[in-house]
């Protein structure tokens, strides 16, 4: 059976505030574009306190709370991603972020470019969605979505480069 989260849902348990990413998952629209929203503050936040390794582990150790966390949330809820579960997005976007070039442009064009990829799931995101079961598979298949992105970025740097820009 399936439930619908409720703010009684979410601090009912950690990992169900985690994995709807602190109450933004239970907004009735575009739960998954708002939670990579939530990964800017973040992203920023840490950003002003640590160096880049370092930041890249912290998104490592978000991501093994992840696994945790929505696994948990997902039987929870009866499904195992829930469209209310957003810290996949969080987490994946913070790491599009970490390795994006400084500035509003870059920034505002990953952001659009992970949404794509994250929704229209091209292969392999599809197969590891469908076959990487659990809170891995939640966690997973945004990682993917998120290099996807970094790939793009870096053709569009490339191509920038190449025109003198």
């Amino acid at each position: 059976m399936t439930i619908r989260p409720t703010a009684r849902f979410l601090l009912g348990h950690p990992a169900h505030l985690i994995a709807l990413g602190f109450g933004t998952g239970l907004v009735p629209v575009a739960p998954g574009t708002i939670g990579t929203l939530l990964a800017v503050p973040l992203y920023l936040a840490l950003n002003l306190w640590l160096p880049p390794l370092s930041l890249l582990g912290v998104v490592a150790i978000l991501f093994g709370i992840g696994i945790w966390a929505c696994d948990r949330t997902g039987r929870d809820l009866g499904v195992a991603d829930h469209r209310s579960m957003n810290w996949d997005e969080a987490v994946a976007f913070m790491l599009v972020l970490l390795l994006t070039p400084d500035g509003w442009d870059w920034q505002a064009a990953a952001f659009l470019a992970f949404r794509f990829f994250d929704v229209v799931k091209p292969e392999p995101i599809r197969y590891f969605e469908k076959t990487v079961k659990g809170g891995l598979g939640v966690m997973f298949d945004d990682v993917v979505a998120a290099a996807y992105t970094l790939l793009s970025m870096a053709a569009v740097a490339f191509v920038l480069r190449g025109l003198g820009k």
